[in-house]
């Protein structure tokens, strides 16, 4: 059980290192890499084809501006895509990237995150691999458990 983590450009390391943080925590190996859509697109294309001979499980796909990045991969791969809109310099507030991920045709489906949500983007492809994954699974329910305990203790100490 793997999880490809790529980006559009190191400049999305920042956002993206919250997907990885977080699969960390699951205890779920990453592999991480540059894929530009526009840059790379043989190394997008090889990637995209052959990332599930490779012992992939989900891919996580940052990308800003045009963000073409995930839904290129989803056109090509079998495995579940995650997109991640990232806020880039060049960016429309976002929104182009938010739109270019959230818009796919039927039967290319891109599951999209918040923008700048890669953390969300790791907790749900653990939660794709814990759907098959006892030991997965049972970290994302004390996951989400502490999740709880968090809000109940921030309610009784403004209570105090």
């Amino acid at each position: 059980m793997k999880v490809a983590i790529i980006m559009g450009s190191i400049s999305d390391m920042p956002i993206m290192q919250e997907a990885i943080d977080i699969l960390k925590e699951f205890d779920i190996e990453t592999e991480v890499d540059i894929v530009s859509a526009h840059r790379t697109p043989e190394k997008l294309f090889d990637f995209s084809k052959n990332a599930h001979t490779h012992g992939i499980s989900v891919i996580i796909a940052g990308a800003g501006g045009a963000a073409h990045l995930p839904g290129m991969v989803a056109s090509m791969s079998p495995l579940p895509v995650i997109g991640v809109p990232v806020k880039s310099s060049n960016s429309i507030d976002g929104w182009d990237s938010v739109l270019s991920i959230l818009q796919m045709p039927g039967g290319v489906p891109v599951a999209t995150v918040a923008l700048n949500g890669a953390k969300n983007a790791g907790i749900l492809a653990a939660q794709i691999i814990g759907s098959s994954n006892k030991m997965v699974l049972e970290k994302i329910i004390s996951y989400k458990e502490s999740l709880k305990e968090t809000v109940n203790k921030s309610s009784q100490d403004l209570k105090k």
